[in-house]
């Protein structure tokens, strides 16, 4: 079996304040964006799709390179003013996404779209020929429906995790793992203003496989600090949580490396329609990573500190950790010169 990264004795709380520094900045930045992606664009700080907006959505495919204010001012005059218009993998593809016409109940006719959009093109750039490459329409009421069920699908597993680490550890734990998550949360949402891409179904779907990947790797280690605090070991809690945290490392940089590569395959391969989920996918590697060892295991020492466990068999090893480690802390008297 392959041995990596065996024995290692690195200080990983050691650098918590710096790594906590650093994540509070990228997630004002991303923050920020978002206030600048809302006054840039109409209140949409978050580029939604179709899915979530309603209106449609049209993948035009030029034979060459095509001006982009032509195209711009070719979908205003087919008569959908205020639509979204921007490149979509090279400089001769476009993605335009049209909102719903006003006093409109129902979704548009995605071809009908399509084609009047492409005849207006093809007059005003009659040597450059253009085709639909796709096409689709969301009604404003399915969009709606859509974005409250996605909010829903994360809260609920939020409350779901608290639950089940809770049962099968103790709420510290639980505390810990969902702070650890609602941080991935943040910085993935600071990531999408950063990238700015395209939240759909599949972006959904990439944010709760995210949460699922970090809260695996947090309950591997806190599984492991049980462990160690069980064996009654004369160490205070920061030494169990960085031992603990070196004990699984190898186990962590295989499975990490093994996601990452697929992710990484998916986003040179796999093409635009994919490439919002494998750019998620592999954040998410990273940020789930950094919460796991910087948020959840600082978060988790100090609820140890503010609200020690009392000492009974079952947590005599916890309760001897915390003592030992209070008594390290504790100022020594200066003793007299007599």
């Amino acid at each position: 079996m392959l041995r990596i990264l065996h024995d290692t004795k690195y200080d990983f709380i050691k650098y918590w304040k710096a790594a906590v520094f650093g994540t509070i900045a990228f997630i004002a930045l991303g923050l920020v964006l978002l206030g600048v992606h809302a006054a840039r664009h109409n209140g949409q700080a978050l580029n939604k799709s179709v899915e979530f907006t309603g209106g449609t959505s049209v993948q035009l495919k030029f034979a060459q390179n095509p001006p982009a204010d032509v195209v711009r001012s070719a979908v205003d005059q087919a008569g959908f003013g205020g639509a979204e218009v921007t490149t979509f993998g090279d400089a001769a593809t476009y993605m335009i996404k049209a909102p719903p016409k006003q006093g409109e109940a129902a979704a548009t006719d995605a071809a009908a779209v399509g084609a009047s959009i492409a005849q207006v093109l093809a007059q005003r750039l009659p040597n450059n020929p253009v085709r639909v490459e796709q096409s689709q329409s969301v009604g404003p009421r399915v969009g709606a429906e859509l974005q409250t069920k996605a909010i829903t699908a994360i809260l609920i597993s939020f409350i779901v995790t608290l639950i089940y680490l809770a049962i099968r550890f103790e709420w510290r734990f639980g505390v810990a793992a969902v702070v650890a998550t609602a941080h991935d949360i943040l910085t993935t949402l600071a990531f999408l203003a950063m990238m700015r891409l395209e939240i759909s179904l599949t972006v959904v779907a990439a944010i709760l496989t995210v949460i699922g990947y970090s809260l695996n790797d947090t309950i591997i280690i806190f599984d492991r600090v049980r462990e160690n605090l069980k064996k009654q070991r004369k160490e205070g809690l920061r030494e169990v949580l960085n031992r603990s945290i070196n004990e699984t490392l190898p186990r962590s940089v295989l499975t990490h490396a093994t996601v990452l590569a697929a992710t990484m395959a998916l986003l040179i391969f796999a093409g635009e329609v994919i490439r919002p989920f494998s750019w998620i996918m592999a954040f998410g590697v990273f940020t789930g990573t950094f919460s796991s060892i910087y948020v959840a295991g600082p978060i988790l020492l100090y609820i140890e500190h503010r609200w020690p466990r009392a000492t009974t068999t079952e947590s005599k090893g916890t309760a001897r950790a915390l003592a030992e480690e209070r008594r390290r802390e504790k100022p020594q008297p200066v003793s007299s010169g007599r």
